[in-house]
Protein backbone atom coordinates (compact mmCIF):
# COMPACT_ATOMS: atom_id res chain seq x y z
CA UNK A 1 0.00 0.00 0.00
CA UNK A 2 1.35 3.39 -0.85
CA UNK A 3 1.22 6.49 1.26
CA UNK A 4 -2.12 8.24 1.24
CA UNK A 5 -4.03 5.02 0.70
CA UNK A 6 -7.80 5.30 0.80
CA UNK A 7 -9.44 3.55 3.72
CA UNK A 8 -12.51 2.33 1.78
CA UNK A 9 -10.85 -0.90 0.58
CA UNK A 10 -9.54 -1.69 4.07
CA UNK A 11 -12.94 -0.96 5.58
CA UNK A 12 -14.51 -3.37 3.12
CA UNK A 13 -12.31 -6.25 4.31
CA UNK A 14 -12.79 -5.17 7.93
CA UNK A 15 -16.57 -5.54 7.62
CA UNK A 16 -16.80 -8.49 5.23
CA UNK A 17 -14.03 -10.72 6.61
CA UNK A 18 -12.39 -9.60 9.84
CA UNK A 19 -15.45 -8.84 11.98
CA UNK A 20 -17.74 -11.73 10.95
CA UNK A 21 -15.14 -14.44 10.21
CA UNK A 22 -12.06 -13.70 12.31
CA UNK A 23 -13.70 -12.04 15.29
CA UNK A 24 -17.09 -13.74 14.94
CA UNK A 25 -19.03 -10.69 16.12
CA UNK A 26 -22.79 -10.54 15.79
CA UNK A 27 -24.72 -9.14 12.86
CA UNK A 28 -26.06 -6.33 15.05
CA UNK A 29 -22.56 -5.33 16.17
CA UNK A 30 -21.44 -5.14 12.54
CA UNK A 31 -24.47 -2.98 11.73
CA UNK A 32 -23.61 -0.69 14.66
CA UNK A 33 -20.00 -0.35 13.47
CA UNK A 34 -21.12 0.32 9.91
CA UNK A 35 -23.44 3.05 11.15
CA UNK A 36 -20.56 4.65 13.07
CA UNK A 37 -18.59 4.99 9.84
CA UNK A 38 -21.64 6.23 7.95
CA UNK A 39 -21.85 9.03 10.49
CA UNK A 40 -18.10 9.68 10.26
CA UNK A 41 -18.34 10.02 6.48
CA UNK A 42 -21.38 12.26 6.85
CA UNK A 43 -19.41 14.51 9.22
CA UNK A 44 -16.42 14.68 6.84
CA UNK A 45 -18.69 15.53 3.91
CA UNK A 46 -20.75 18.14 5.75
CA UNK A 47 -17.98 19.85 7.72
CA UNK A 48 -14.85 19.19 5.67
CA UNK A 49 -16.27 18.71 2.16
CA UNK A 50 -14.40 15.41 1.87
CA UNK A 51 -16.26 12.62 0.09
CA UNK A 52 -15.98 9.03 1.41
CA UNK A 53 -13.93 7.83 -1.55
CA UNK A 54 -11.29 10.49 -0.78
CA UNK A 55 -10.74 9.65 2.90
CA UNK A 56 -7.21 8.49 3.78
CA UNK A 57 -5.61 7.71 7.13
CA UNK A 58 -4.03 11.16 7.00
CA UNK A 59 -7.52 12.64 6.67
CA UNK A 60 -8.42 11.15 10.05
CA UNK A 61 -5.38 12.56 11.88
CA UNK A 62 -4.76 15.89 13.62
CA UNK A 63 -7.79 15.71 15.90
CA UNK A 64 -10.39 14.89 13.25
CA UNK A 65 -11.78 11.91 15.16
CA UNK A 66 -12.20 14.03 18.31
CA UNK A 67 -13.95 16.68 16.23
CA UNK A 68 -16.29 13.98 14.95
CA UNK A 69 -17.08 12.80 18.48
CA UNK A 70 -17.82 16.39 19.54
CA UNK A 71 -20.04 16.76 16.46
CA UNK A 72 -22.04 13.73 17.56
CA UNK A 73 -22.72 15.31 20.94
CA UNK A 74 -23.18 18.94 19.92
CA UNK A 75 -24.85 18.71 16.50
CA UNK A 76 -26.65 15.36 16.62
CA UNK A 77 -27.25 15.60 20.38
CA UNK A 78 -26.07 12.06 21.00
CA UNK A 79 -25.55 10.91 24.56
CA UNK A 80 -22.15 10.08 26.01
CA UNK A 81 -22.89 6.38 25.82
CA UNK A 82 -23.57 6.62 22.08
CA UNK A 83 -20.44 8.71 21.65
CA UNK A 84 -18.40 5.99 23.36
CA UNK A 85 -19.96 3.31 21.13
CA UNK A 86 -18.92 5.20 17.98
CA UNK A 87 -15.40 5.56 19.38
CA UNK A 88 -15.28 1.81 20.06
CA UNK A 89 -16.07 1.11 16.38
CA UNK A 90 -13.31 3.42 15.17
CA UNK A 91 -10.85 2.01 17.72
CA UNK A 92 -11.54 -1.54 16.55
CA UNK A 93 -10.87 -0.51 12.96
CA UNK A 94 -7.69 1.35 13.98
CA UNK A 95 -6.28 -1.80 15.61
CA UNK A 96 -7.11 -3.83 12.53
CA UNK A 97 -5.58 -1.24 10.19
CA UNK A 98 -2.30 -1.19 12.14
CA UNK A 99 -2.03 -4.96 11.71
CA UNK A 100 -2.47 -4.53 7.96
CA UNK A 101 0.05 -1.71 7.52
CA UNK A 102 1.47 -0.10 10.61
CA UNK A 103 3.53 2.51 8.78
CA UNK A 104 0.47 3.86 6.98
CA UNK A 105 -1.94 3.85 9.91
CA UNK A 106 0.34 4.36 12.93
CA UNK A 107 -0.42 8.04 13.51
CA UNK A 108 -4.15 7.50 13.10
CA UNK A 109 -4.10 4.47 15.41
CA UNK A 110 -2.05 6.25 18.07
CA UNK A 111 -4.40 9.23 18.10
CA UNK A 112 -7.52 7.06 18.39
CA UNK A 113 -5.96 4.95 21.16
CA UNK A 114 -5.29 8.09 23.19
CA UNK A 115 -8.91 9.28 23.04
CA UNK A 116 -10.53 8.25 26.33
CA UNK A 117 -14.07 7.11 26.82
CA UNK A 118 -16.16 9.71 28.60
CA UNK A 119 -17.46 8.76 31.99
CA UNK A 120 -21.21 8.81 32.25
CA UNK A 121 -23.64 8.64 35.11
CA UNK A 122 -25.79 5.94 33.59
CA UNK A 123 -29.02 7.26 35.02
CA UNK A 124 -28.45 10.51 33.13
CA UNK A 125 -28.59 8.47 29.95
CA UNK A 126 -31.89 6.79 30.81
CA UNK A 127 -34.16 9.19 28.96
CA UNK A 128 -37.70 7.84 29.05
CA UNK A 129 -41.27 8.97 28.42
CA UNK A 130 -43.86 9.17 31.15
CA UNK A 131 -47.05 7.18 30.59
CA UNK A 132 -48.85 10.38 29.67
CA UNK A 133 -46.15 11.27 27.15
CA UNK A 134 -46.38 7.80 25.57
CA UNK A 135 -50.11 8.34 25.14
CA UNK A 136 -49.55 11.71 23.46
CA UNK A 137 -46.84 10.52 21.07
CA UNK A 138 -48.77 7.41 19.99
CA UNK A 139 -51.78 9.60 19.12
CA UNK A 140 -49.69 12.09 17.14
CA UNK A 141 -49.36 10.36 13.71
CA UNK A 142 -52.19 10.80 11.23
CA UNK A 143 -53.42 7.21 10.99
CA UNK A 144 -55.62 8.00 8.00
CA UNK A 145 -52.44 7.90 5.87
CA UNK A 146 -50.34 4.81 5.16
CA UNK A 147 -47.19 6.43 6.56
CA UNK A 148 -48.96 7.66 9.69
CA UNK A 149 -50.46 4.22 10.33
CA UNK A 150 -47.07 2.59 9.85
CA UNK A 151 -45.44 5.05 12.23
CA UNK A 152 -48.09 4.57 14.93
CA UNK A 153 -47.67 0.80 14.68
CA UNK A 154 -43.88 1.06 14.68
CA UNK A 155 -43.71 3.22 17.81
CA UNK A 156 -46.36 1.11 19.54
CA UNK A 157 -44.39 -2.08 18.92
CA UNK A 158 -41.15 -0.32 19.91
CA UNK A 159 -42.70 0.55 23.26
CA UNK A 160 -44.74 -2.60 23.91
CA UNK A 161 -41.93 -5.03 23.07
CA UNK A 162 -38.98 -3.15 24.55
CA UNK A 163 -37.13 -3.84 21.29
CA UNK A 164 -33.89 -2.13 20.38
CA UNK A 165 -33.98 -0.11 17.15
CA UNK A 166 -31.89 -2.67 15.25
CA UNK A 167 -34.08 -5.51 16.50
CA UNK A 168 -37.11 -3.70 15.11
CA UNK A 169 -35.35 -3.08 11.78
CA UNK A 170 -34.59 -6.81 11.48
CA UNK A 171 -38.09 -7.98 12.45
CA UNK A 172 -39.78 -9.99 9.68
CA UNK A 173 -43.34 -11.19 9.21
CA UNK A 174 -42.42 -14.76 10.15
CA UNK A 175 -41.01 -13.48 13.45
CA UNK A 176 -44.59 -12.71 14.50
CA UNK A 177 -46.32 -15.62 16.22
CA UNK A 178 -50.11 -15.27 16.20
CA UNK A 179 -52.16 -17.54 18.45
CA UNK A 180 -54.35 -16.49 21.38
CA UNK A 181 -51.78 -13.75 21.96
CA UNK A 182 -49.20 -12.20 19.67
CA UNK A 183 -45.54 -12.67 20.47
CA UNK A 184 -42.44 -11.50 18.62
CA UNK A 185 -39.11 -13.21 18.07
CA UNK A 186 -36.37 -10.62 18.51
CA UNK A 187 -32.73 -11.11 17.55
CA UNK A 188 -30.56 -9.12 19.90
CA UNK A 189 -26.93 -8.53 20.78
CA UNK A 190 -24.54 -11.43 20.39
CA UNK A 191 -26.99 -13.30 18.15
CA UNK A 192 -29.26 -13.94 21.13
CA UNK A 193 -32.92 -14.69 20.44
CA UNK A 194 -35.80 -13.95 22.77
CA UNK A 195 -39.57 -14.06 22.48
CA UNK A 196 -41.68 -11.31 23.93
CA UNK A 197 -45.45 -11.15 24.24
CA UNK A 198 -47.14 -7.85 23.46
CA UNK A 199 -50.28 -6.41 25.10
CA UNK A 200 -53.74 -6.75 23.62
CA UNK A 201 -54.16 -3.20 22.28
CA UNK A 202 -50.82 -3.33 20.49
CA UNK A 203 -51.69 -6.80 19.15
CA UNK A 204 -54.90 -5.47 17.57
CA UNK A 205 -53.03 -2.58 15.99
CA UNK A 206 -50.32 -4.89 14.65
CA UNK A 207 -52.92 -7.30 13.25
CA UNK A 208 -54.62 -4.48 11.36
CA UNK A 209 -51.26 -3.28 10.06
CA UNK A 210 -50.36 -6.78 8.86
CA UNK A 211 -53.70 -7.15 7.05
CA UNK A 212 -53.14 -3.83 5.28
CA UNK A 213 -49.55 -4.74 4.45
CA UNK A 214 -50.61 -8.06 2.97
CA UNK A 215 -53.04 -6.36 0.58
CA UNK A 216 -50.20 -4.33 -0.92
CA UNK A 217 -47.74 -7.21 -0.98
CA UNK A 218 -46.45 -8.39 -4.32
CA UNK A 219 -47.89 -11.87 -4.85
CA UNK A 220 -44.56 -13.05 -6.22
CA UNK A 221 -42.75 -11.94 -3.07
CA UNK A 222 -42.13 -14.31 -0.15
CA UNK A 223 -44.58 -12.85 2.33
CA UNK A 224 -43.15 -14.54 5.43
CA UNK A 225 -39.67 -13.18 4.71
CA UNK A 226 -40.83 -9.61 4.26
CA UNK A 227 -39.53 -7.06 6.76
CA UNK A 228 -42.31 -5.82 9.00
CA UNK A 229 -41.36 -2.15 8.65
CA UNK A 230 -39.94 -0.62 5.48
CA UNK A 231 -39.07 2.94 4.56
CA UNK A 232 -40.27 4.70 1.43
CA UNK A 233 -36.96 3.92 -0.26
CA UNK A 234 -35.66 0.71 1.33
CA UNK A 235 -37.24 -2.65 2.07
CA UNK A 236 -34.95 -3.04 5.11
CA UNK A 237 -35.45 -0.02 7.35
CA UNK A 238 -32.35 1.47 8.98
CA UNK A 239 -31.76 2.77 12.50
CA UNK A 240 -31.39 6.30 11.14
CA UNK A 241 -34.88 6.03 9.62
CA UNK A 242 -36.38 5.01 12.98
CA UNK A 243 -34.46 7.85 14.63
CA UNK A 244 -35.98 10.29 12.14
CA UNK A 245 -39.49 8.95 12.77
CA UNK A 246 -39.13 9.32 16.54
CA UNK A 247 -37.62 12.79 16.21
CA UNK A 248 -40.48 13.91 13.93
CA UNK A 249 -43.26 12.89 16.29
CA UNK A 250 -41.51 14.03 19.44
CA UNK A 251 -41.24 17.50 17.86
CA UNK A 252 -44.94 17.43 16.96
CA UNK A 253 -45.91 16.14 20.41
CA UNK A 254 -43.90 18.90 22.08
CA UNK A 255 -45.84 21.50 20.12
CA UNK A 256 -49.12 19.92 21.20
CA UNK A 257 -48.10 19.57 24.83
CA UNK A 258 -45.33 22.03 25.76
CA UNK A 259 -45.92 21.14 29.40
CA UNK A 260 -44.57 17.63 28.73
CA UNK A 261 -41.42 16.19 27.11
CA UNK A 262 -38.90 18.05 29.27
CA UNK A 263 -35.78 16.34 27.95
CA UNK A 264 -33.92 18.01 25.11
CA UNK A 265 -33.47 14.83 23.08
CA UNK A 266 -35.27 11.51 22.83
CA UNK A 267 -34.24 8.45 20.81
CA UNK A 268 -35.78 5.09 19.80
CA UNK A 269 -34.11 3.65 22.90
CA UNK A 270 -36.28 5.97 25.02
CA UNK A 271 -39.22 3.64 24.29
CA UNK A 272 -37.23 0.68 25.65
CA UNK A 273 -36.30 2.69 28.74
CA UNK A 274 -39.93 3.72 29.11
CA UNK A 275 -41.46 0.25 29.14
CA UNK A 276 -38.78 -0.84 31.63
CA UNK A 277 -39.51 1.99 34.05
CA UNK A 278 -43.29 1.59 33.66
CA UNK A 279 -43.05 -2.15 34.32
CA UNK A 280 -41.03 -1.52 37.46
CA UNK A 281 -43.53 1.12 38.59
CA UNK A 282 -46.30 -1.44 38.08
CA UNK A 283 -44.62 -3.98 40.32
CA UNK A 284 -42.87 -6.24 37.83
CA UNK A 285 -39.77 -7.72 39.52
CA UNK A 286 -36.38 -6.81 38.09
CA UNK A 287 -35.41 -10.39 37.10
CA UNK A 288 -38.56 -10.61 34.96
CA UNK A 289 -37.74 -7.27 33.31
CA UNK A 290 -34.19 -8.56 32.72
CA UNK A 291 -35.54 -11.53 30.75
CA UNK A 292 -38.01 -9.34 28.87
CA UNK A 293 -35.25 -6.95 27.75
CA UNK A 294 -32.73 -9.69 27.00
CA UNK A 295 -30.10 -8.38 29.40
CA UNK A 296 -27.25 -10.75 30.21
CA UNK A 297 -26.77 -9.38 33.71
CA UNK A 298 -29.24 -8.21 36.36
CA UNK A 299 -26.82 -5.38 37.07
CA UNK A 300 -27.74 -3.81 33.73
CA UNK A 301 -31.44 -3.97 34.57
CA UNK A 302 -30.97 -2.59 38.08
CA UNK A 303 -30.28 0.87 36.67
CA UNK A 304 -34.04 1.31 36.19
CA UNK A 305 -34.50 1.02 39.95
CA UNK A 306 -32.42 4.16 40.43
CA UNK A 307 -33.89 6.58 37.88
CA UNK A 308 -36.10 8.20 40.52
CA UNK A 309 -35.91 8.30 44.33
CA UNK A 310 -39.40 6.76 44.46
CA UNK A 311 -38.35 3.72 42.42
CA UNK A 312 -35.16 3.33 44.42
CA UNK A 313 -37.12 3.34 47.67
CA UNK A 314 -39.70 0.94 46.26
CA UNK A 315 -37.06 -1.48 45.03
CA UNK A 316 -35.24 -1.50 48.36
CA UNK A 317 -38.49 -2.32 50.16
CA UNK A 318 -39.42 -5.19 47.85
CA UNK A 319 -38.70 -8.81 48.56
CA UNK A 320 -36.94 -10.97 46.03
CA UNK A 321 -39.00 -12.11 43.08
CA UNK A 322 -39.04 -15.66 44.44
CA UNK A 323 -40.78 -14.30 47.55
CA UNK A 324 -43.28 -12.37 45.45
CA UNK A 325 -44.10 -15.36 43.25
CA UNK A 326 -43.22 -18.46 45.33
CA UNK A 327 -45.62 -20.71 43.44
CA UNK A 328 -44.42 -19.50 40.01
CA UNK A 329 -40.65 -19.63 40.31
CA UNK A 330 -40.31 -21.61 37.06
CA UNK A 331 -43.28 -20.05 35.31
CA UNK A 332 -41.88 -16.57 35.85
CA UNK A 333 -39.43 -17.12 33.00
CA UNK A 334 -42.42 -17.50 30.67
CA UNK A 335 -43.47 -14.29 28.91
CA UNK A 336 -47.17 -14.93 29.53
CA UNK A 337 -46.85 -13.97 33.17
CA UNK A 338 -46.08 -10.44 31.99
CA UNK A 339 -49.27 -10.00 29.99
CA UNK A 340 -51.49 -8.69 32.81
CA UNK A 341 -48.83 -6.10 33.65
CA UNK A 342 -48.34 -5.12 30.01
CA UNK A 343 -52.07 -4.80 29.37
CA UNK A 344 -52.37 -2.55 32.41
CA UNK A 345 -49.54 -0.17 31.56
CA UNK A 346 -49.85 -0.11 27.76
CA UNK A 347 -51.39 3.17 26.62
CA UNK A 348 -54.20 2.76 24.12
CA UNK A 349 -53.68 5.03 21.11
CA UNK A 350 -57.37 5.86 20.83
Amino acid sequence: MKKGVLIISILSDFFSNYLPKTKGVSHNTIKSYEYAFQLLFQFLLNDKQITPEMVTFQTLCNGIVEEFLNWLEETRHCGIRTRNQRLAAISSFAKYAMKQNISESLTFGAEVTNIPNKKVAYTDNVIYFTKEEIGVILRTPNISTDIGYRDTTLMSVLYASGARAQELCDLKVDDIIISDKISLTLRGKGNTIRKVIIPDDCSKLLNEYLNTLKKYNNKNYQWDRKYLFSSQTHEHMTISCIEAIVKKYVCEAKKQRPDLFHHKQYSPHSFRHSISVHMLESGVPLPVIKNFLGHKSIQTTMIYATVTPELAAKYLQENSYEAQFPEKKKEIENATILLPFLNRIYINKK
